[in-house]
């Protein structure tokens, strides 16, 4: 007997534009001792794919397929799971597909009321706030978070888990219509940064203690202007500029901290152990109805080319995620 295929999407060349991304036949991945195979449902689109199919993102030790978050029914078991149990997973790669192996210490519970679009659009978004918000930024209640690119997937994740934590929020997006979005997710200020000066504003609410920021060096001048001191600047992504010229004596003189991180190059028990962090005090938020999964778009898996050209431009609120039939 052959071994079963599934539907997958692959990288043409290696690398490429949006259009690079196709449907294939390819092997059902076997897992090995300690994963669960899961029949994934929906995939999240994040932009750690569009860096990975631009070869600037590889995945070491993972498929190389894309697609770093899915939902699904597990297959065959490892560790607490069984078959037929829904759950939702963090993977190193191969999320768009109709199967996935992920390390059973990655995989949680989907919480009570959340369909598979809306589950798989927790994970990735949920453990790198958790990690950099909240640990590499120690944010705390009645402290004030600023939000660059407040609508991403991890903008809108970052607003509702910092409000649900009890601290204040700015949030900073461009144009009207995003900033009204922002402030139905109950930032406590929405900045359109298109024709606001998002520094001058939040000197006016008494200075910034977290920023977290996927721009990079185009806001790293002003953000450092209205951090309090002892701030903490939180890099996630570089969309405006990778190398930050840094005033050191402003930061001295604020005793600040500049750190970041990426969640793909964590070791696997690093990850285990933001699984447990995150089951623990997030899952109860999102039971509570404090924070959900905002999902702007879905696309049908064989669409994935589609879903990446949509998030390039921009225009989305929330998450853009695949479903799988």
């Amino acid at each position: 007997m052959p071994d079963p295929t599934m539907t997958a999407i692959a990288i043409r060349g290696g690398t490429g534009a949006a259009d690079a991304l196709y449907p294939v036949q390819v092997p059902r991945p076997v897992p090995k001792a300690g994963e669960v195979l899961i029949r994934v449902r929906a995939a999240g689109v994040n932009r750690p794919d569009i860096v990975q199919r631009l070869g600037k993102y590889p995945p070491p030790g993972a498929p190389a397929t894309i697609g770093l978050e899915v939902a699904g029914e597990v297959v065959h078991g490892a560790g607490r799971w069984r078959e037929g149990d829904r759950v939702c997973a963090l993977l190193g790669g191969g999320g768009y597909a109709e199967y996935a192996v992920a390390d059973a210490r990655h995989v949680l519970p989907i919480p009570d009321g959340l369909d598979w679009v809306h589950a798989a659009a927790l994970p990735e978004t949920v453990f790198t706030v958790y990690a950099n918000v909240f640990e590499h930024g120690a944010l705390q209640p009645g402290e004030w978070l600023l939000v660059h690119g407040a609508t991403s997937g991890i903008g809108v994740a970052a607003i509702q888990m910092a409000r649900a934590a009890g601290a204040h929020v700015i949030a900073c997006s461009r144009g009207a219509d995003k900033a009204a979005r922002t402030r139905a997710l109950a930032a406590d200020v929405s900045v359109d940064t298109s024709t606001m000066d998002f520094g001058a504003i939040a000197k006016e609410h008494g200075g910034i203690d977290v920023a977290l920021d996927m721009v990079g060096a185009a806001t790293l001048t002003a953000t450092l202007d209205a951090l309090n001191p002892k701030g903490r600047i939180v890099y996630i992504a570089a969309l405006g500029g990778a190398v930050l010229e840094v005033p050191v004596m402003q930061l001295m003189q604020r005793q600040a901290v500049l750190t970041g991180s990426t969640l793909r190059s964590r070791s696997a028990d690093e990850k285990a152990r933001l699984a447990v962090a995150v089951e623990r005090v997030v899952w109860p938020w999102i039971a509570e109805g404090r924070v959900n999964a905002i999902v702007d778009r879905t696309f049908p898996l064989a669409e994935a080319a589609a879903a990446h050209v949509y998030l390039e431009a921009g225009d989305h609120v929330g998450k853009v995620m695949l479903e799988v039939a």
